[in-house]
């Protein structure tokens, strides 16, 4: 398993850490709890990080000394090469390997090369795309798109999130030479889970009112601007907004500074509070505390924190883009806004405070639907994937 630009043991929420780090451990452990032995290969990101990290058993970590700790995002492609070299003689000192699976664009170009030099089959889950990422606003460097393109004619599978990421890629990919296979992520149900909404705000030291929640990093990408907005347009002195994350990407800190400028000018500051990245454990809390969750990012390819919300019995107002499509049901479990709209978001949230008995219709259904997501069901999928790509030819490079 590559993952060139985010750990899995690092906290979600901060820097580039979000929903692709929960999906390489969670499901990496499922995969080694079915008996897949798995190593992850990540870039070691601070110094002192230990070589190797044994998780669990047949569930591996590997810290691949590869450029500066510091070295921006947008710098990372320049140590491709030197950290497919090092995956490349790290395989050649253990059991042979059957299948690289590669997450994200700078993984796909190392997994490219390993493919061809061990000749087995590549797996890719591009978690976000640059054609998908140009089409809601956020416009990707060129050699990105070219570099997609070329590992996307080199994959033996391709996995999507869902239905509606599958069409979107083809529509703007084309039918590709490998398969293309749904894989939805899954929740861990020990955290994920309805609860005392009460005792979740005593938890958490949390007054009494309508309370929103956000969760995510801070980014143009993900919208918080546009939650801020919402809560302007609830037009309710007694609701605030809960925002949990940190500071993601080249424009994070100038993002964040452009919200809490926003925050003054809307008269928000006692009503909009700032949390910093949270465990799992403690964030399930936060859910639980919240009447509803806003998710109005520009695009997902899934949706994580939709999903996890759902899990715990909570209505989420989304932006009707991508994988969120598909986990939130228009009016039964939470509700879809077209275009962004701060004012449809605080339409929906308003009719969710205005009418309990309907709020915990939809929490309950919410609950029901987030159920049906398991990391052992994805592991599964995953794992007949892997069987079948492993008998197969391999794709040649087109």
């Amino acid at each position: 398993m590559l993952s060139l630009h985010t750990s899995p043991l690092v906290q979600p929420g901060a820097g580039d850490s979000g929903g692709m780090n929960v999906y390489v451990r969670e499901l990496v452990a499922a995969l080694a709890h079915a008996g897949v032995e798995c190593t992850t290969y990540t870039r070691q990101w601070k110094r002192g990080l230990p070589r190797e990290v044994l998780v669990e058993p047949n569930h591996r970590v590997v810290h691949v000394p590869a450029g500066p700790f510091d070295l921006p995002k947008e710098e990372l492609e320049s140590v491709v090469p030197s950290f497919t070299d090092f995956v490349l003689d790290d395989i050649g000192r253990r059991s042979p390997v059957d299948v690289v699976h590669a997450n994200y664009w700078l993984s796909g170009i190392s997994g490219h090369s390993v493919k061809h030099e061990l000749g087995i089959p590549l797996v890719s889950t591009f978690h976000t795309l640059a054609r998908v990422k140009a089409e809601g606003g956020d416009p990707e460097p060129e050699r990105r798109e070219h570099a997609e393109a070329s590992v996307i004619g080199c994959s033996d599978a391709i996995c999507v999130s869902c239905d509606e990421e599958e069409e979107q890629f083809r529509r703007l990919y084309g039918n590709p030479p490998g398969r293309v296979e749904i894989v939805a992520p899954g929740v861990e149900h020990a955290f994920f889970t309805p609860g005392d909404q009460r005792g979740a705000r005593r938890a958490l030291g949390i007054d009494a009112g309508p309370m929103i929640l956000f969760v995510g990093r801070l980014q143009p990408l993900k919208g918080v601007d546009v939650a801020v907005r919402s809560l302007a347009a609830l037009g309710r002195s007694d609701a605030s907004l809960y925002v949990v994350g940190g500071s993601s990407g080249a424009e994070g800190d100038t993002y964040i500074d452009h919200v809490h400028r926003l925050v003054a000018e809307l008269g928000l500051e006692s009503r909009v509070h700032f949390v910093p990245p949270q465990p799992h454990h403690i964030l399930s809390t936060y859910y639980r505390a919240a009447d509803a969750v806003w998710v109005p990012s520009r695009s997902e390819s899934f949706g994580l924190v939709a999903l996890e919300a759902a899990a715990c019995g909570v209505p989420v107002v989304a932006h009707a883009v991508g994988g969120l499509v598909s986990l939130v049901d228009h009016e039964r479990t939470g509700f879809l806004v077209p275009d962004r709209d701060p004012e449809v978001f605080a339409k929906y949230t308003t009719a969710l405070l205005d009418d309990p008995d309907r709020r915990r219709a939809m929490a309950a259904a919410a609950a029901e639907r987030g159920r049906r997501y398991t990391w052992s069901f994805a592991a599964a999928r995953l794992r007949r994937l892997y069987s079948d790509v492993t008998s197969r030819s391999l794709v040649n490079c087109s």
